[in-house]
Formats: structure tokens, C-alpha cells, sequence
């Protein structure tokens, strides 16, 4: 599938969607990034809603954002009861920023979506710098091996992995039921990924 807004709205227009979020992701961003009062979370690549509508049920104002209007029409239809949630046409990668939270965020999420970017260092270095003081940014992926041409397309091999964690202080890494969450905290400024 290419990835334009046009074939991913394809995708979700014909019905299509993703992995559902698993029960072990819920505990990791339950346990990890626990909604603080007042607290704002964006979805980054949100697809059908359902990662922004859990956020929104633990408390967040949430901001679910994707560049596939057919998601987001999906999401704005499967989530009609998710209270908290506003949801944005918006490229990550080459959009302006501006329609998003002035004051920022607690919580960004990155849910089976960062394999996707092509830019990984300016989309992290772009979204870090949008966590409020002691925020967290959770990515959750695939991964595959190095050789497995096959899903290159949907997962990052342990080297991809390991460079999303430069530029953060504080970095750990969890198995959500083979999906890898890593939850990055402090963000320093120097990304590579």
C-alpha cells in the first residue's frame, strides 16, 4: 500500500483496520502514563480512534490526529460516545503544527504508526518538543528481524528501535503481546532516528 492520504483512506473506507489495543497496552499506559489532573494526550496516526477514545477514558483531553481523512471519519463514527476527543486531518511529517495544543502535552502516543515515518528524527524531535515538563512519549510497534523483508513495511528491525530511543533520558522498553512499547521520558534535543 502506498503511503498517501489517499490509499490509507482507502484502507479504512474498505472497512480495514488494524491490530485492536491489547490489554497488556492498556496496563503499560495505565501503569506509565497515568493521566495527571488536567491532562492532554495526543494520537499520533489515531486510524480509528479506539487508542484516543482508551485515553480519553482514563482521564486525558486527547487530540486524535491522522493524515487519512477516511480514518478519521471512521474514528469520528466508532468513537461517537468518547467524551474528551478531538479529532485532526493532520500530517505529523510535513504538516504545521499549529492546529495542535499551544500549551502542549502529558502524554504522545505513537501506536503502529512510526514504521510509516520516513523522517523519524524530525517527527520526534517535532513532537518532544510539544510534552509538557515531565511528559511521556509511548511508541508501540512491531518489530521484525533485519532480514524479514516481508514486514518491513509495518515494523522496525532492533537497530530502527534502538535509534528511537536517542535523544531521551530515560527510556524502557516492554513486550505488549510481541508488540514492543517504548516509553520515553526527557527529552534532550538530539534525535537520530
Amino acid at each position: 500500500m502506498g503511503h498517501t492520504p489517499a490509499k490509507w483512506s482507502e484502507h479504512y473506507n474498505d472497512g480495514r483496520g488494524f491490530r485492536r489495543l491489547g490489554d497488556e497496552e492498556k496496563r503499560l499506559l495505565v501503569e506509565h502514563a497515568p493521566a495527571p489532573e488536567g491532562g492532554r494526550a495526543l494520537d499520533v496516526g489515531c486510524g480509528t480512534g479506539e487508542t484516543a477514545a482508551y485515553l480519553a477514558s482514563l482521564g486525558y483531553t486527547v487530540d486524535g490526529v491522522d493524515f487519512a481523512e477516511g480514518a478519521l471519519v471512521r474514528a469520528r463514527a466508532e468513537q461517537a460516545e468518547a467524551e474528551g476527543v478531538r479529532w485532526l486531518c493532520l500530517d505529523v511529517e510535513h504538516d504545521d503544527l499549529a492546529d495542535l495544543a499551544e500549551d502542549g502535552y502529558d502524554l504522545v502516543v505513537l501506536r503502529l504508526s512510526v514504521a510509516f515515518i520516513r523522517d523519524r528524527a524530525r517527527v520526534l524531535r517535532r513532537l518532544a518538543a510539544r510534552l509538557r515538563e515531565g511528559g511521556v512519549l509511548v511508541i508501540i510497534t512491531p518489530v521484525v528481524e533485519r532480514t524479514a523483508e516481508e514486514r518491513r513495511h509495518v515494523a522496525l528491525d532492533e537497530d530502527e528501535l534502538a535509534a528511537l530511543k536517542d535523544g531521551f533520558e530515560r527510556v524502557k522498553r516492554f513486550d505488549a503481546e510481541g508488540l514492543a512499547v517504548l516509553v520515553l521520558r526527557g527529552p534532550t534535543g538530539s534525535f537520530s532516528a
